[in-house]
């Protein structure tokens, strides 16, 4: 894994794996309760609590986002981290007397077919993975074979968890990705990524295209690893400093969905559980729609950018 001069301002990220069972647990903590919406576009997601942020409910504010591998077994991973939240008196203050409600919406990643040792019987490593990454967390993180990328796989390479951010207007878009698609991230006959238009610094190699490179529509051979519904799956969250409204950070999620196929074709497929949370706790004015537009456009390049340095990262590993 690979250090970032990222900061989060305003967020701690932490992770946790486990080498013998090839998976592992991000957690992102705000600050504050941050304003939260979510957008998902794979026909296999595996999610908790998504359904209470959609706009007109009683919540529009969480305490944490999980991110994890394992599958469904992963969902448990949310559990510890509201356990974790509650203990310290973090969540929805209902009674005296009545313990807080931390709200800890999830996803999940589909890892169980890595090699890792996954006979774990009636206790699964998610629960344990999920405490150690709220201790672990910190305003920096590590990229690639980290946290909920620990045991991805993108497409036949090595997936892994990737950060990329993005100031458009002094507003600052983060994107932080677990990569694990079933499509792939270079572009046919090649090792160029689908993403080097975005790249920055070289920050994934510098590869552009062959100069006489055409498209076409011959197979790509690197989908050879198509199998399952579920079975794979883009997980992520973009943190906005801007004062963003649910309805906001709703678009802000759809627009920073563009960011898949921008770095990974094919994306959002029947296969895949593509699922990414957008996320706010700024004090600066909200934007306007023009401004907000350009706001999610940058949160689609930092999304495109940042599963390829989690996949940059991860196969450097």
């Amino acid at each position: 894994m690979t250090e970032t001069n990222i900061n989060f301002n305003g967020f701690r990220i932490g992770h946790a794996h486990d080498e013998n069972v090839k998976t592992g647990v991000t957690v992102i903590l705000p600050d504050a309760p941050a304003t939260c919406a979510v957008d998902v576009r794979g026909g296999g997601p595996g999610t908790r609590e998504t359904a209470a942020l959609q706009h007109g409910g009683l919540i529009d504010k969480v305490h944490a986002i999980t991110l994890a591998g394992g599958s469904v077994y992963g969902l448990g991973a949310a559990d510890a981290v509201t356990a974790w939240l509650g203990e310290k008196g973090i969540g929805y203050h209902a009674y005296d007397n009545v313990p807080r409600s931390p709200i800890v919406p999830s996803a999940i990643l589909f890892d169980n077919a890595n090699g890792g040792d996954k006979d774990w019987g009636l206790e699964p490593p998610f629960a344990r993975l999920g405490l150690a990454a709220c201790e672990a967390a910190s305003a920096f993180s590590t990229e690639g074979k980290t946290g909920a990328g620990y045991g991805a796989k993108a497409g036949i390479y090595e997936g892994g968890m990737g950060i990329a951010s993005e100031t458009v207007n002094g507003g600052t878009v983060t994107a932080i990705i677990a990569c694990n698609p079933i499509g792939s991230p270079y572009m046919p006959g090649t090792k160029c990524p689908w993403a080097w238009p975005y790249e920055i610094d070289n920050e994934f190699g510098g590869t552009h295209p062959p100069l006489d490179y055409k498209a076409t529509n011959a197979k790509d051979t690197k989908l050879a690893r198509l199998s399952a519904a579920g079975q794979s799956t883009i997980i992520g969250a973009v943190m906005s400093d801007a004062a963003l409204s649910q309805p906001d950070l709703k678009r802000l999620a759809i627009m920073a969905q563009d960011g898949l196929p921008m770095a990974v074709q094919p994306a959002h497929t029947p296969l895949d559980g593509d699922t990414i949370f957008a996320l706010s706790i700024g004090e600066k004015a909200a934007p306007a729609p023009a401004e907000l537009a350009l706001l999610g456009a940058a949160a689609a390049r930092a999304t495109a950018r940042a599963i390829m340095r989690g996949i940059y990262h991860a196969q450097k590993a």
